[in-house]
């Protein structure tokens, strides 16, 4: 150590020198290593009967290490030298005297404990070392892989060889040995362990499979080789099996008789399968692929918990059998692909086999009949009295201007006298006169003479009436659990502001009017949405939404159009081809008014003339129908085509005849008659053929794979006129 120390020193200084430089000190430097080495000191031990700890003492004034003896050292040594030993010698020596009478040396930091080598499994030594001498009498612990034999197997072999204060032990799991004792002990079993732990040279038997997966085969096998082992020692040395999931192939190695009896074992077990393997495709007839696979994918991942049960475990289980497990959907031929353990494999078929059947469609038919009935009236009496001056006008001193139906006397006599004075344009005048002209019954009377009192009256009265009655009946047929909707309406536009601009376009035009409106256009008619839920017992339960609009006949006084709107969301249970009320209204609004001249319109008979009345009566009958009707079979959906299709049918025939006005020859277009079209037209008919590509289905019969297009109608010949 110290000529280490020297050497180091001597390098720190000759850096950054010349190469010439550098190798000259180098050389002086060995020199003086050398020189060194031959000066240290020697020492020949001889003790006869001579206590331990004066040994101890002479140990570390020779070598410089600090010692920490034991209470219990005790001990008469005796020890003979013919040679002069160095001190690193000495201490070599010093250890076998310990090992000897039953102590060991532990170091610690800068000191080294003696104790009994009882207590050196318990103690820190030098743990691990990267080499272990073959001559050194010092505690070491070191661990030692086993890659060919098994470790637990070397155990009782080796443990006869280790002293009882030694320690030696197997982990199985990652198959390596422990053993903690003397250094020259450690090395001696490192290298025996050597030699035993040498691979076979024996030949590799690789069987492919044809049927059986490889990955479960292994399985089986090495289930059945743990079995064996724990009834008691395996004869012979042990077998290794592989699986090789890329190829389908078992690998084994070990001895010929035993790789003899499990390929025997492997070729019973790869058999072929009624169901024909570990992939299959599934062709569905009924059932979407894609929407299906992502259902199974959650079910498989729940199988394969299932199977891994639980513990630690228990989630690395799963995801090992995750990965032997493949479910994926083929969209162009609506096939599921499956690959999976035979057990996985039986349990996803039956579910496929419950869930791939023909489901029952639902028609659902909504009756909506709204009948409103809305009357108003107006009665009243406009009056002006006053004398004639010297000019001829009349000077009103009493006049009752009430408007009635929008209309007074006011508007009327200021649109005359704007046309008599030529006050206004011809255009304006026109204007003036056509909205002066009141809507209704007007009845006048009066007299103007040339002098006296004139006096002039007119008895307005206006009755309004609008009537709606609507029946609407949509249908709609639909999956059972799928939503449907139907929507029949019109887009209505609405004025929802307007303002007009004044500006001017030149220098010599000014005023001019730019009038703008905003409109916004809302959906008017019929919207159904229904989501139909078949029940065991023949009834439909209806999640339903439904939306009926119309547009009102306006009545006086509204500035827009008035629109009809009817919902109702609602959930039903309905009898299969029963009838329930979803909903209705009853109403009916009386409004009446009265505008008067305190006092004198209180007064019998006279005080009609100072007042005006209105009356308005609104009557609305409204009641929401609906009918659903199960489909369960070709049959029963043709039945209700035919029914729709042939009233079509006669409607377009009854129109006029089927003859074109003002073309004499030409006809109505009309559809074909249902026989030329459906197969079905005629709901005895024999059942369908099955589907002989699809797979046999416990629960429905197979679609019928064939269907005749619907063909265009022949396009009529001109006729000459």
């Amino acid at each position: 150590m110290h000529l280490l120390h020297v050497l180091r020193d001597v390098v720190v200084r000759l850096r950054g020198r010349n190469p010439g430089t550098r190798l000259a000190s180098a050389l002086v430097a060995f020199a003086v290593m050398m020189s060194a080495y031959a000066q240290q000191p020697t020492i020949t031990p001889n003790y006869k009967d001579a206590d331990l700890g004066q040994i101890v003492e002479a140990v570390s004034a020779v070598t410089g290490k600090n010692f920490i003896i034991d209470p219990r050292v005790r001990a008469q040594v005796t020890m003979l030298s013919a040679t002069p030993m160095s001190p690193d010698a000495f201490y070599q020596a010093f250890l076998s005297i310990l090992q000897v009478h039953g102590f060991v040396a532990v170091p610690a930091g800068n000191v080294i404990k003696i104790i009994p080598d009882a207590n050196a499994r318990q103690v820190p030594a030098d743990d691990l070392p990267n080499h272990v001498s073959s001559t050194s009498d010092e505690l070491v612990t070191q661990v030692i892989a086993v890659k060919n034999v098994s470790a637990a197997q070397l155990v009782p072999i080796l443990r006869p060889l280790i002293p009882q204060y030694g320690h030696l032990a197997a982990y199985t799991a990652a198959n390596i040995l422990i053993i903690s004792d003397r250094a020259n002990n450690v090395s001696r079993m490192m290298r025996i362990i050597e030699r035993i732990d040498q691979g076979g040279d024996d030949t590799i038997d690789i069987i492919p499979l044809q049927n059986a997966s490889s990955a479960e085969i292994v399985r089986v096998v090495n289930t059945l080789a743990a079995g064996a082992a724990a009834g008691g020692e395996a004869a012979g040395p042990p077998v290794k099996v592989v699986a090789d999931d890329r190829t389908n192939s078992v690998l084994i190695t070990g001895e010929k008789s035993q790789r003899l009896r499990l390929k025997a074992l492997i070729m019973h077990l790869d058999t072929p399968l009624e169901s024909g393997g570990d992939t299959q495709v599934r062709y569905l007839r009924y059932a979407d692929a894609e929407k299906l696979a992502k259902s199974l994918k959650e079910q498989v991942q729940g199988l394969t918990a299932a199977q891994a049960g639980g513990g630690g475990n228990a989630a690395a289980a799963a995801t090992s059998a995750d990965r032997s497990v493949m479910l994926w959907a083929d969209a162009q031929n609506n096939a599921l692909v499956l690959t999976a353990p035979p057990k996985i494999m039986r349990q996803i078929m039956a579910i496929v086999d419950k869930l791939d059947i023909r489901r029952p469609q639902v028609k659902v038919e909504a009756i909506l009949v709204e009948m409103s009935m809305e009357k108003t009236s107006e009665l009243g009496f406009n009056w002006v009295v006053g004398p004639v001056d010297k000019s001829g006008s009349v000077v009103p001193i009493g006049i009752f201007n009430q408007s009635v139906g929008g209309t007074s006397i006011g508007a009327i006599a200021g649109a005359v006298l704007a046309a008599t004075n030529g006050t206004a344009t011809t255009a304006s005048t026109a204007s003036q006169l056509s909205s002066a002209v009141p809507n209704g019954a007007t009845l006048g009377a009066g007299r103007i003479p040339d002098s006296g009192v004139a006096f002039v009256g007119l008895l307005r009265a206006l009755r309004g009436d609008a009537h709606t009655n609507i029946i609407s009946t949509p249908s709609i047929i639909t999956l059972d659990n799928e939503e449907a909707k139907i929507e029949v309406a019109q887009e209505v536009p609405f004025i929802t502001g307007q303002f007009a601009s004044t500006g001017a376009t030149s220098s010599t035009t000014s005023g001019v009017v730019n009038p703008f409106q905003t409109i916004q256009r809302q959906e008017v008619g019929n919207i159904l949405k229904i989501t139909p839920q078949i029940n065991e017992d023949e009834s439909v339960l209806l999640k339903i939404d439904q939306e009926a609009s119309s547009l009102a006949q306006g009545t006086q006084g509204a500035v827009d159009l008035i629109t009809n709107k009817r919902t109702i969301s609602t959930k039903v249970m309905v009898e299969d081809g029963g009838i329930i009320v979803m909903g209705g209204l009853i109403e009916e609004n009386l409004t009446e008014g009265e505008n008067r001249v305190p006092l004198l319109g209180s007064i019998p008979l006279l005080g009609q003339l100072f007042k005006t009345r209105n009356v308005d009566k609104k009557k609305t009958n409204l009641m929401v129908f609906i009918r659903p009707t199960i489909l369960r079979d070709p049959v029963q959906t043709a039945v209700a085509t035919n029914a729709k299709y042939n009233l079509m049918r006669d409607e377009q025939r009854s129109y006029r005849k089927g003859k074109v006005t003002l073309l004499p020859g030409e006809r109505q277009p009309q559809l074909p008659p249902i026989e030329d079209l459906s197969k079905y037209a005629d709901p005895t008919s024999g059942a369908h053929p099955p589907n002989p590509n699809a797979n046999p289905s416990p629960a429905e019969p197979a679609p019928p794979v064939t269907t005749t297009p619907l063909p265009a109608p022949a396009p009529s010949q001109p006729s000459a006129p």
